[in-house]
């Protein structure tokens, strides 16, 4: 039940990061898109890793 929570928890943290970088996209905002994807990386990374 405890790995269900963390995947729900990571889906929505996921979700609102996806949603930033369609905002960036569509403001055509490339360095905040960057650094979004690059956040993501580090946190999947992270979570990998642990």
């Amino acid at each position: 039940m405890e790995d269900m929570k963390e995947f729900v928890a990571y889906s929505k943290k996921l979700l609102r990061v996806l949603k930033k970088i369609k905002s960036a996209l569509q403001n055509k905002d490339y360095t905040e898109v960057e650094k979004l994807v690059d956040e993501l990386i580090e946190d999947t990374e992270g979570d990998i890793q642990a």
